[in-house]
């Protein structure tokens, strides 16, 4: 059975997906672009700061449902600029500190609202 995740402490949705889809202990986490979810508008200049944003909001998905970043096995990350992923390595660390999770990172021509990063997450729930 699927439970749909939404909370108002990450950017809501801007097309027909949900923040988050739980099936089983398996959480799913749509992907996350750096949007502030008090104002709505793409925060951050530079690579690094929008990735801090990034991560926030899957913390605070995650958060929803008494979980933490610990929780994520899987992330993919979409970089507009593949020249910034070692930038975007700095972040990802201060994030993600022991037992990282597998990873992927390719480059695309483009993000929704211009962003230069976006990220997926599927994290695992125990009990």
């Amino acid at each position: 059975m699927k439970k749909i995740i939404s909370t108002d402490k990450a950017p809501a949705a801007i097309g027909p997906y949900s923040q988050a889809v739980q099936a089983g202990n398996m959480l799913f986490i749509s992907g996350q672009i750096p949007i502030d979810p008090k104002t709505g508008a793409l925060t951050g200049n530079t690579t690094e700061e929008q990735a801090k944003q990034v991560f926030r909001n899957i913390e605070a998905i995650l958060a929803s449902c008494g979980h933490s970043l610990e929780s994520v096995v899987k992330t993919t990350v979409f970089l507009r600029n593949m020249e910034d992923f070692a930038k975007v390595n700095e972040v990802y660390k201060s994030f993600f500190k022991t037992d990282c999770p597998a990873r992927s990172a390719v480059e695309v021509s483009a993000l929704p609202k211009n962003a230069l990063i976006e990220c997926e997450a599927i994290a695992y729930l125990e009990n």
